[in-house]
């Protein structure tokens, strides 16, 4: 399963320096941009709460499976157009909102799969070595990425992200799954309402939510503006972007890597609350930046620090949350999360043009430094987990 995610997740990320690259050149425009990324991301705000219900009403490993197959059509279909020279940009802005509604169904059924298959004990670390995956995926696959769309042109990123979905879908075949869905006659709308009665009666769960989504808002714009700081700013070409992504990849195996070695560690919330500060100020700090190495040692500084706040932040949602109610809380949680990645690219995109990208990534930094100072300082329910 791990070999089969990593492998897709490469895929992915090659097919994102691509997309990216793809939008701005097409259009020279942030904006274009910044509505490709909440395209991907808007369809978690519409279907994710009801794939978290049936996620906890079905087999997880098929739910998956319609989604890596919806995903490997839509790559398929990309670089088929890309080869035959007839993509236009609402070929992609489509093909972004199909593959986050694929995503919306299969993110709760991921995320309520891997507590079942280790101990509780474990899960920690589990949420962390699965983050390394995922980081050694966004090292690798902006390489390949940006080697394979500079010498052998986009489609073929697209067309490595479709057969990259083979591995994993051998692997979810291969995979024995030890959960039985209860069997119940209560509606979608019933069932979701107990899964935010859960959330309202369990403490400081609220406030991780709220955290994700402000935490996601502030910080993914750094990577969604990335080919604007290489073509714009950098005056760069595909290579610097590729530098900056491995860059803040690299620091994000080292941030997973960190809390892996942790292990079950205590004080989680303040952990990541420290983390969340630690990411404004390298987030400040690269927006700022007008030299390379610095902007890279920035990109590191904030990759790790990202990843050890998420590892921290999932791990509390997941431990206390009961596992009948897993795929409605994190599906919740994926909401929040990923929610705030549209939010926060779409005024992040439309702020760009007006106040320049340092200048508003900057103020990006602040306040999520300033959050972190917050939620660690004067409301402490977090910080005292």
């Amino acid at each position: 399963m791990w070999m089969g995610a990593c492998t897709s997740s490469i895929g992915t990320w090659m097919q994102e320096v691509a997309q990216n690259w793809l939008v701005f050149d097409l259009t020279n425009s942030a904006r274009w941009l910044a509505l490709d990324v909440a395209l991907g991301e808007i369809p978690i705000f519409l279907f994710s709460l009801v794939g978290g219900v049936i996620a906890d009403r079905m087999d997880r490993r098929r739910l998956l499976l319609g989604s890596q197959y919806v995903q490997m059509a839509s790559a398929l279909t990309l670089a088929v157009l890309l080869a035959t020279h007839r993509i236009q940009i609402w070929h992609i802005l489509l093909s972004s909102f199909v593959v986050g509604t694929a995503q919306a169904f299969g993110g709760p059924a991921y995320s309520a799969l891997v507590p079942s298959l280790v101990e509780k004990e474990d899960l920690p670390n589990a949420i962390a070595l699965n983050s390394i995956q995922f980081n050694v995926a966004r090292v690798i696959g902006p390489v390949l990425g940006g080697l394979a769309l500079k010498y052998a042109g986009g489609a073929w990123c697209f067309g490595l992200n479709a057969l990259s979905f083979v591995a994993v879908i051998y692997s979810l075949f291969r995979l024995k799954v030890n959960f039985n869905p209860a069997r119940t006659g209560e509606s979608i709308l019933k069932s979701m309402q107990q899964g935010f009665r859960f959330i309202g009666t369990q403490g400081a769960m609220v406030t991780l939510i709220a955290i994700a989504f402000l935490m996601t808002a502030l910080a993914i714009p750094l990577i969604t503006f990335l080919p604007v700081f290489a073509k714009t700013v950098f005056k760069g070409d595909e290579i610097t972007y590729t530098l900056f992504l491995v860059m803040s990849g690299v620091g994000s195996i080292t941030g997973a890597l960190s809390v892996a070695g942790l292990g079950n560690v205590r004080n989680k919330g303040q952990i990541a609350l420290l983390a969340l500060f630690g990411m404004g100020g390298g987030i400040a700090g690269f927006a700022l930046s007008r030299n390379v190495i610095l902007s890279c040692v920035m990109l590191f500084i904030s990759g790790a620090v990202l990843m050890c706040a998420f590892a921290m932040i999932s791990s509390l949602v997941q431990l206390i949350t009961t596992h009948e109610m897993r795929g409605r809380v994190m599906s919740v949680y994926n909401v929040a999360f990923r929610g705030g990645m549209p939010f926060g690219s779409l005024v992040t995109g439309y702020l760009v043009p007006i106040f320049t990208a340092p200048a508003v990534l900057a103020v990006n930094g602040v306040l999520l430094a300033a959050v972190g100072l917050y939620f660690l300082l004067v409301q402490r329910k977090v910080a005292a987990l």
